[in-house]
């Protein structure tokens, strides 16, 4: 699954339904889904101003460039993994 981390309050909800339903899945964690299908779309850290956003749900997906990779170490021997450059903002 691809996740990309955006600013909360930089997403704008564009989908059938509007913004996600909601709903805490851990003490401390919200995940959105969509209210029509029920796909899950974002994930939300209680106190975060970052949001997690599953790539494949974006509408705009130019210019996407993986900076990390979980479980590289579990990843299946002919999977091979390109990192982008990190790009650091000041």
């Amino acid at each position: 699954m691809l996740w990309m981390g955006f600013p909360l309050d930089s997403l704008t909800w564009t989908g059938p339904g509007g913004e996600p339903k909601w709903y805490a899945t851990y003490p401390t964690l919200r995940r959105g889904f969509c209210p029509d299908c029920g796909t899950h779309l974002v994930s939300v850290a209680d106190g975060s101003s970052t949001v997690m956003v599953t790539g494949f749900s974006l509408t705009d997906q130019s210019g996407i460039e993986p900076l990390g990779h979980s479980y590289r170490e579990n990843a299946v021997p002919w999977m091979n993994i390109t990192l982008g450059r990190a790009v650091r903002s000041s």
